[in-house]
């Protein structure tokens, strides 16, 4: 085993654990939690032994990084998430490979997004991003649309051609009410959820908590955690 190899499979040990006793505590069962292990800035070949450790979710947040990596690892069964703030002009590119996109956040965006994967012949599973700072008709600090214009938007994108309305996102903010909340923002996340999906039963997908956070995330009910840091550790950026 490499030295990388063996340092990554010590860190996601340490990650699996957590996410265990955060179930355990939280009385879930851990099956109900998928790890989504966040890749941006870290090569394919990290892609790669994470696949090799049975790794089968990745995230991405730049197309400039995700594309080329997308690319190298073409080979392997993955399920490829695109978390970051994405401008229309990049739409295509993303949908060409995005099996998730988590950061829809407005309808100029559905509509584009809604364009890309007909031409491409691809259905493409989307989530809200739900902004906790933003104030109405706002979008956050860190993208993503105000608490009461989630349903507007699930509606657009449930109607949109190539698009699967999947669930909700959400960042913890570092600002506003819930700013050092995490456990608090993430339960107003689930009461969101709740909404959505007495329309949206399908919507079932809430996708939250970080490296530092993902307790309070599975607490909360989270489906989807998204870990970087805690598995491949602080390195250099790409490029």
């Amino acid at each position: 085993m490499t030295d990388r190899k063996a340092e990554l499979a010590a860190n996601l040990a340490q990650v699996e654990q957590r996410i265990v006793s955060a179930c355990a505590a939280a009385g879930r069962k851990r099956e109900e939690v998928t790890l989504i292990v966040v890749t941006k800035t870290y090569p394919a070949s990290d892609v790669r032994i994470l696949h090799q450790l049975g790794v089968r979710h990745v995230a991405e947040n730049r197309d400039q990084d995700a594309a080329p990596k997308v690319t190298a690892c073409a080979d392997l069964s993955l399920t490829w998430h695109f978390v970051g703030q994405l401008q229309t002009n990049k739409v295509r590119s993303v949908t060409s490979y995005a099996d998730v996109v988590q950061s829809v956040d407005r309808a100029k965006l559905v509509t584009a997004l809604s364009a890309a994967a007909v031409r491409g012949e691809r259905e493409l599973g989307c989530l809200i991003q739900v902004a906790l700072d933003a104030e109405s008709g706002e979008r956050g600090e860190r993208g993503g649309v105000a608490p009461d214009g989630v349903e507007e938007l699930a509606a657009a994108v449930d109607a949109a051609p190539g698009l699967r309305l999947d669930g909700l996102m959400t960042v913890a903010p570092l600002a506003g009410e819930y700013a050092g909340r995490q456990r608090a923002a993430f339960d107003r996340l689930m009461e969101i959820s709740s909404r959505l999906r007495a329309g949206h039963p399908a919507a079932n997908m809430v996708s939250a908590g970080m490296s530092g956070d993902l307790e309070d995330a599975v607490a909360a009910g989270a489906t989807h955690v998204r870990v970087g840091t805690a598995v491949l550790g602080v390195r250099p950026r790409l490029g």
